[in-house]
């Protein structure tokens, strides 16, 4: 007998795709109010998604997404680490 296994579906901040957990990066505010980028997708706090490409990012920040999803401002150096992750993604 086949088990039906729940896959856990998730919206891009970005696209408003909705996708498996596994293909969205998650970033969150911790308790503390720090906002990280969560690779793992476990972290405690309150959680966006986005796809892992940066035209979902643009979207993303000009739509003021991040703030909204978040309730918080995301920091510039954040911006700019999830730049580099995609921007490495799209060179390898």
């Amino acid at each position: 007998m086949k088990r039906n296994i729940k896959i856990p579906i998730r919206t891009c901040i970005g696209c408003q795709e909705k996708k498996p957990k596994k293909e969205l990066l998650r970033i969150v505010r911790t308790i503390e109010g720090n906002i990280e980028i969560d690779l793992t997708g476990k972290k405690s706090g309150r959680g966006a998604y986005l796809c892992r490409n940066l035209e979902c990012l643009e979207k993303s920040l000009q739509g003021k997404r991040f703030n909204q999803a978040l309730n918080q401002e995301i920091p510039l150096s954040i911006i700019e680490e999830l730049k580099k992750i995609f921007q490495s993604k799209l060179n390898s």
